[in-house]
């Protein structure tokens, strides 16, 4: 038997979190596959937790403290998930709608690989066939594009991933300076840093739209303090003290500099820049 834990984190969002959940509980996947779902709720006061455990009452909820966000709380998912007995650890957004033989393809692509590889899956608009989220090289920016085979990649979208037993015990959770984004981006690279390798999976495997439009501290429109607080919440995805430390970290002191101070630059005068 194969036992995975799915991790996900959630604040509101019943009705998605509701779909997501069903589109996981219908996958097609090998009778050898057992799954367990790892739930945060970070506060939700919409119903989510009532909600799950009408529809899904084997999913094990994790109530948060209202201040976990992404990382923060799929952090706290995988460290109650670590206390079981788990071949393979899964990363699923709540706002992703898997595709029927999603959880199957990353297994497979995982053994293929023996299972010495992070896997990440490919995200698709449910208007088109445009990829959202995935895998991509360091220096380009936009995601690859499946071509039916394994393409490695190095900076991974957390939107679905999953994640060898073997690769989680050597490397840990989730860094605990992340609170919101950047911790799924660090933690492909703190994969490939232990030997291990990053790959996309060689199909799309699931939906969930794209957000174009950049946060509020991009925007010159918005008010100069709303930019910067923006830019200092986690939600800023940005934040420069936590990317300062992400970036010295992979990408060296210099680098880290270089950027906090174009930050800054950006967030007093965002006209400067293309939206």
């Amino acid at each position: 038997m194969t036992n995975i834990a799915i991790l996900m984190t959630c604040f509101n969002r019943k009705d998605k979190t509701l779909a997501c959940l069903n589109s996981l509980y219908t996958n097609k996947i090998s009778k050898e596959i057992s799954i367990k779902v790892y739930l945060v709720d970070d506060g939700s006061i919409d119903g989510t937790t009532e909600a799950v455990t009408n529809h899904f009452p084997e999913v094990k909820i994790i109530q948060g403290n209202g201040n976990l966000y992404w990382a923060g709380g799929t952090r706290l998912a995988w460290s109650n998930a670590s206390n079981g007995n788990y071949d393979y650890y899964v990363w699923l957004n709540n706002d992703v709608i898997l595709l029927e033989n999603a959880l199957q393809i990353l297994i497979n692509s995982s053994k293929s690989c023996t299972n010495r590889s992070v896997i990440c899956a490919s995200m698709k608009s449910e208007y088109d066939d445009n990829i959202t989220y995935g895998g991509r090289k360091l220096n380009a920016n936009k995601c690859m594009i499946p071509n039916g085979k394994l393409q490695e990649c190095d900076i991974i979208n957390g939107n679905l991933v999953l994640i060898p037993k073997a690769i989680f015990e050597t490397i840990g959770n989730m860094d605990q300076k992340f609170h919101h984004a950047i911790g799924d981006h660090d933690y492909g690279l703190r994969a490939i840093k232990a030997g291990y390798k990053c790959h996309v999976a060689p199909e799309i495997l699931g939906i969930c739209n794209f957000n174009p439009l950049p946060p509020k501290w991009c925007l010159k429109e918005i008010p100069l303090r709303e930019r910067v607080k923006n830019l200092y919440s986690p939600l800023g995805y940005a934040d420069p003290l936590v990317y300062f430390y992400y970036i010295n970290k992979h990408f060296g002191l210099y680098q880290a500099v270089k950027q906090y101070i174009s930050t800054h630059i950006r967030v007093i005068f965002p006209q400067l820049w293309r939206v």
